[in-house]
């Protein structure tokens, strides 16, 4: 009897502090101790709203339209950069990587919270001059002049992504099937400049484009579609590592779909061509509005005879720059000639994790905008063509995209 009292009473007890404050007298209230979320606002980039618009090329380009026909579709809120990402900005992603790996060399390593794993220490200084260090520059024979320079080579990153559509069409799918790693070289192919133009001295930009002060704030080139989707894994890590500990991760880093892609081009114009809403390359003065190919190839003419810096000529309506010319971009789609009749008409989006043995025609990737080595067909804001995802070139760049948390940023 005594037991029996003392349970009534540790129960009574319990149902006392259950019904304090959180229950609100048996009311649903939802949660009451969840973070706040008021959004983020990142780093050189601009908000591109919600819309809706007829995606592909325009009647002027019967072609095309044959082919691809145009679609309207619609596209939620996302921020996406400004620019493309340029020289010094990717050299934060290289200069880390080096880092963390003189780190883990010197055995800089602190345990986590969970005690199971060791984490770089961050804080510690490296000792550059530390003989342990050696095997991660070049060596004998590699060395060139006695100076000291990192095996571009040992420049390994591993970054993971998950295969959502294994997970939500896939049955009895184990966790672990959907989660990929990959380990990737993300130094930028700077032989590219070299590779490809045949019998042109284009030495010096293989030496010097992505090292030398003089391109900091130039278009980083040379970087295929994995190293651009390692530096959008990092970028995310870059940032949750920042964020207070209390605050909710944001979405990811990642490139943009196609869609996403030429309707920030567009500026909110539907239906002129260029990303400035006019339906010419020059302004009423003549003046050519972005960097590209004029003519038979008067490459200066516009400006610059290769990439210009990122923020060059105007910005469209969104204050997005360079979306035509200067240097084509990476998009997250795999590249379908007739994409626009099987995507969705609501945020379409078509991907495809090629692996080595598939045959090359899988491997392509969508590429948006045209360069400076284009003529001005591939500027249009509704031009699409591919390249392959392990392609590296002199022309080809990217840029980020974050989505938005909300129905729209009028909300907040």
């Amino acid at each position: 009897m005594r037991n029996l009292n003392l349970s009534f009473f540790v129960l009574l007890g319990l149902i006392v502090v259950s019904c304090g404050k959180r229950q609100q007298d048996g009311q649903v209230i939802g949660v009451q101790d969840r973070p706040k979320w008021n959004g983020i606002n990142p780093y050189g980039m601009v908000y591109v709203p919600s819309g809706t618009y007829t995606m592909g090329q325009s009647d002027q380009d019967k072609f095309s339209t044959n082919v691809q026909k145009a679609k309207q579709v619609s596209i939620s809120g996302f921020y996406m950069d400004e620019t493309e990402i340029t020289n010094n900005e990717y050299r934060q992603f290289t200069y880390w990587v080096k880092d963390s790996l003189a780190h883990a060399t010197l055995g800089h390593f602190v345990e986590s919270e969970d005690g199971n794993t060791d984490k770089i220490d961050w804080s510690q200084e490296i000792d550059w001059e530390d003989e342990t260090l050696k095997d991660l520059n070049f060596q004998g024979a590699d060395a060139f002049k006695g100076v000291t320079e990192i095996d571009s080579r040992k420049l390994i990153y591993e970054w993971e992504w998950k295969d959502w559509q294994l997970a939500a069409h896939g049955k009895d799918v184990k966790r672990s099937s959907i989660i990929h790693k990959e380990k990737t070289n993300i130094y930028p192919d700077t032989l590219c400049w070299i590779r490809d133009f045949t019998y042109s001295y284009n030495e010096p930009f293989t030496r010097n484009y992505f090292s030398h002060p003089a391109f900091d704030d130039y278009p980083v080139v040379g970087i295929n579609w994995k190293q651009a989707r390692a530096f959008c894994y990092w970028r995310t890590m870059l940032w949750n590592a920042w964020k207070e500990e209390d605050e909710p991760n944001s979405e990811e880093f990642r490139l943009p779909s196609e869609a996403e892609w030429e309707w920030a081009s567009r500026g909110g114009h539907e239906l002129a061509p260029f990303p400035w809403g006019g339906y010419s390359l020059r302004n009423a003065k003549g003046c050519l509005l972005a960097n590209f190919k004029p003519g038979r190839g008067n490459y200066p003419e516009d400006g610059g005879q290769y990439t210009v810096k990122a923020d060059a000529y105007f910005p469209n309506e969104y204050g997005l720059y360079n979306m035509s010319g200067n240097v084509a971009e990476w998009t997250e789609n795999a590249y379908h000639d007739n994409a626009y009749n099987i995507v969705h008409d609501m945020n379409p989006d078509i991907k495809y994790d090629a692996k080595p043995e598939d045959p090359d025609s899988y491997k392509r990737k969508v590429i948006r905008g045209g360069s400076w080595k284009d003529i001005g067909w591939y500027l249009q804001t509704g031009s699409r063509t591919w390249e392959f995802q392990d392609s590296s070139k002199s022309y080809i760049g990217f840029r980020c995209v974050l989505t938005f948390l909300g129905r729209s940023i009028n909300d907040y």
